[in-house]
């Protein structure tokens, strides 16, 4: 039950940050520096016990790899939709006034946008915080938190910068996304971290799980 929590409460600080900075009114360069800085503490602080995934999509293609049992998939996806749900009424909470215009998303720029900054977090996941070469390293929440900042700045105005199915959820309920296009989030993000899997796994023979 640890690492579920642990799950929840990465998913909910990541979330919670992007409804702060973005609702709260945020612009500029701030929403993504606070993003990715969110996503890198939390992997350091909750690595150890979990993986620090927060996110469906990253548990998708580490199960894949085989560095996560195949059983805590379904957990650790309901627990990450949990602390994103659970963000973004706190977000509510805190900005009651705020009125977000959800995003207008061109669906074909949106999907690949988010197929391929979602391959990019997965393969740079599975190659700085699963591969043995890398094993004990001390960068690997840096680079996955600034992976998805990259994306942000790349992205952002494309598809939302979501790179994750969680974050998608807790967008739309914030009113970031609207209900109806997040089904884009879930088919790129998992998309992409499946063929991220598929080319760590071809690419790194040597680091059979």
């Amino acid at each position: 039950m640890n690492k579920y929590v642990t799950e929840l409460i990465g998913t909910f600080f990541l979330v919670l940050t992007i409804g702060c900075t973005v609702v709260g009114g945020g612009a500029g360069v701030i929403p993504p520096l606070a993003i990715g800085s969110a996503l890198m503490v939390m992997i350091y602080a909750g690595g150890h016990i979990s993986g620090a995934h927060f996110n469906p999509a990253v548990t998708l293609a580490v199960v894949m790899r085989g560095k996560c049992p195949s059983k805590d998939m379904l957990p650790y996806i309901l627990f990450q939709l949990g602390g994103a749900a659970l963000a973004a009424a706190v977000v509510k909470f805190l900005f009651p006034m705020a009125a977000p215009v959800a995003a207008t998303l061109d669906v074909g720029r949106a999907l690949l946008a988010e197929f391929l900054f979602t391959f990019a977090l997965a393969w740079v996941v599975l190659n700085v915080a699963t591969a043995k070469a890398n094993t004990g390293n001390s960068f690997y929440g840096l680079a996955i938190g600034f992976t998805v900042l990259v994306g942000a700045f790349s992205v952002g105005g494309i598809s939302g910068g979501a790179f994750n199915p969680a974050v998608a959820l807790g967008a739309a309920l914030m009113g970031l996304l609207d209900l109806t296009t997040i089904w884009i989030h879930i088919a790129g993000d998992f998309a992409g971290a499946a063929v991220a899997a598929l080319a760590f796994k071809s690419l790194s023979p040597g680091d059979a799980a």
